[in-house]
């Protein structure tokens, strides 16, 4: 014999994000009250009773100095203004997938479209929704609907946006969408159906296949529960829907080799608990442990109480929570929201059935049997005390920058806030420390002060820890000639400094270009990443001089690898003399038209004929190579037969000198 419990049955995350708000209200001292019961399950509505948590049935019955906890099902619209006029504080408890729902409706309507929804018509959760919208339809079955859609006149064109109740079932779903579609041309589909709704139901669905008796927990008044226990009887011929252990009929299992067990979305998961212990003793499960009168006895004896560290066993991993087995008559249980401080991780990434684990206890119900549990406190205390060695060891750790405020920046270490001053981010005065958010570091903790839960890291400590190696590293390798590749830090009108990984050298402007610069900034800034070499170094100083120009560089050379006396090259007038013009034919080499070789007659002066910035075509008629000298010719062009005058040439060597 064996009894199979469904993974997902008990709280869906609506319902125990409800519960969880009414526990916390209360817990703060507020005179708490609910709009309507918080959830379908009677034994929670006496538990919060006994927590003198009222409730009541209208807006109008709560006034100020109140708070009001509108229950998962939500409400309409009107409800919350009424809700308002009488000045009481109103918590929301409404589902986030029902108020989706609203949303769609609300909207629909403003596009012109009616709404259709699928579900219950008296459902709180449905009565919530057609506050949303002037004019709706509702409709429980798809006949309804069908014979509603036939009627209506040029219903073809009707624009309609078609919703479910979050626990209808997915069967009824397609069905009521396959007939729209038919019907309706002008039509818009929202799936609303809670998955985890979906989840619970095809685990009802698949347990009551292979089992001969299923057992659906849940108050009968629950609209999820009764679909859970429709479902299943479409597989399995015994079902029982029972409200607790007490309604348990031992002759019911006769006979029975599986039973499977599942509980609707408001069934807290003590009772659950409860149903599965004591089904187990009515059936005599072979599988269940058997234990000494000692361990059991001290079992029954074993007390838990707020704030201890236990060990248990993982058990379960749900929708909302996951199940421990403590070894103790409580049942533990972890919210989702406290498994890990990090929101992007799942329970089950990081937690698997049977593994043992440490873990911190929240709040003890001996009434109920049951035990909120957190691992994310547990590993905060860890984290802790993690910090405080870190400070004393001086030890690097690796943290996410999350957040950017004023006096500087939020690391987040091991799910710790750690605050880094805007004097240690290693970003300079003025910089755009917000660049850095969402990016992983390296920090030194600087202080630990656990009781104001305060932690300060350096950025700045570690970079300088690491300058410092880099630093030591290149004056034990560093030699004139040796290559770095290096960013450029700042500029003067001198030159550049530039860091090659940890030290800084200086760029003289004389080793910035071939070409004569005026300013460093025509040829690079700050930020850029260049190639240098070392020219020289004092190590007793702390001084290197760098080179960035080089031999590949230099105009002159790529001149005489290119050009050769005779060519007729284009250049570029750049400067008008008394003698004659200067011509660019590559950036930074320049060659001399002598004011006898402008034109093919004489004339008084260069700018009669040529003004600066003028693109001629020139011959070059000698090149020497020793003082870089180049004559260029606009006559040799004019008058091709005639040569050009080795004095015109003397002369212009002359002038030009």
């Amino acid at each position: 014999m064996s009894i199979r419990v469904a993974e997902n049955a008990g709280f869906c995350f609506g319902v125990s994000r409800a519960v969880e708000l009414v526990e916390q209200a209360a817990a703060s001292g507020k005179k708490v009250a609910t709009l309507g019961p918080i959830i379908h399950n009677r034994h929670m509505v006496e538990h919060f009773r006994k927590m003198n948590i009222r409730v009541i049935e209208s807006p109008e019955e709560a006034g100020p100095g109140d708070t009001v906890v509108i229950r998962s099902h939500g409400v309409s619209q009107a409800v919350y203004t009424r809700l308002e006029e009488t000045g009481a504080e109103i918590i929301d408890a409404t589902c986030p997938f029902v108020k989706r729902i609203h949303n769609i409706v609300q909207k629909a309507e403003t596009e012109g479209r009616l709404p259709i929804i699928i579900g219950t018509p008296t459902h709180p959760e449905i009565q919530g929704i057609i506050g949303w919208c002037s004019q709706c339809q509702v409709f429980e079955t798809p006949e309804e609907l069908e014979n509603w859609a036939k009627n209506q006149p040029n219903g073809e064109n009707l624009p309609i946006c078609l919703v479910s109740q979050t626990t209808s079932t997915e069967s009824l779903w397609k069905i009521c969408c396959e007939i729209a579609k038919k019907q309706f041309t002008n039509l818009k589909i929202f799936d609303t159906i809670c998955k985890a709704t979906e989840s619970r139901q095809n685990e009802a669905k698949k347990l009551s296949k292979i089992c001969q008796v299923m057992v659906v927990v849940g108050d009968s008044e629950s609209s999820n529960t009764g679909r859970l226990a429709a479902i299943c009887r479409e597989h399995c011929w015994r079902v029982a829907l029972v409200d607790n252990a007490g309604e348990l009929d031992p002759a019911f299992f006769c006979g029975a080799k599986d039973v499977g067990i599942t509980a609707g979305a408001s069934t807290p998961a003590w009772i659950i608990k409860e149903v599965n212990k004591t089904m187990s003793e009515i059936m005599n499960v072979e599988t269940v442990q058997e234990e000494s009168f000692a361990e059991l006895l001290e079992q029954s004896i074993k007390t838990l109480n707020t704030g201890d560290k236990v060990v248990g066993i993982v058990t379960g991993i749900g929708t909302t929570e996951v199940q421990i087995d403590l070894g103790t008559k409580h049942a533990g249980y972890i919210p989702y929201d406290e498994v890990s401080a990090d929101p992007s991780v799942k329970p089950e990434d990081i937690l698997k059935v049977g593994d043992e684990i440490e873990v911190f206890v929240v709040r003890v119900n001996d009434q109920e049997g049951t035990c909120q549990l957190s691992k994310k406190k547990l590993d905060g205390i860890k984290f802790w005390d993690d910090m405080a060695v870190a400070c004393e060891e001086k030890t690097t750790m690796e943290g996410t920058i999350t957040e950017e405020n004023k006096g500087g920046l939020v690391v987040t270490v091991k799910g710790i806030r750690v605050f880094v001053p805007a004097s240690q981010s290693g970003v300079a005065k003025g910089g755009d420390m917000a660049a850095l958010v969402g990016t992983t570091t390296q920090l030194k903790i600087t202080e630990v002060n656990r009781a104001r839960r305060r932690v300060i890291g350096s950025i700045r400590a570690v970079s300088s820890e690491t300058r410092k190696a880099a630093q030591e590293k290149i004056w034990s390798e560093i030699e004139v000639g040796a290559k770095y590749h290096g960013t450029v830090k700042s500029l003067t009108s001198y030159g550049a400094f530039v860091d090659i990984g940890g030290v800084d050298g200086m760029v003289h402007i004389s080793e910035l270009s071939w070409n004569r610069i005026k300013n460093p900034a025509e040829v690079i800034k700050v930020g850029d990443e260049i190639d240098v070499y070392v020219i020289s170094f004092d190590p007793e100083k702390h001084k290197i001089s760098l080179g960035y120009k080089t031999a590949e560089m230099n105009p002159w050379n790529k001149f005489m690898t290119t050009y050769n006396v005779g060519d007729v090259v284009d250049a570029k007038i750049v400067k008008l003399m008394t003698f004659g013009a200067f011509a660019e034919i590559l950036p930074g080499v320049d060659g001399l038209i002598h004011i006898s070789q402008i034109a093919d007659k004489r004339i008084g002066k260069p700018e009669d004929v040529l003004s600066e910035g003028q693109e001629v075509q020139v011959k070059i008629t000698d090149v020497d190579a020793e003082n870089k000298r180049i004559s260029l010719s606009i006559r040799a062009l004019l008058v091709q037969d005639e040569p050009v005058a080795e004095e015109a040439a003397e002369e212009t060597a002359e002038e030009a000198e």
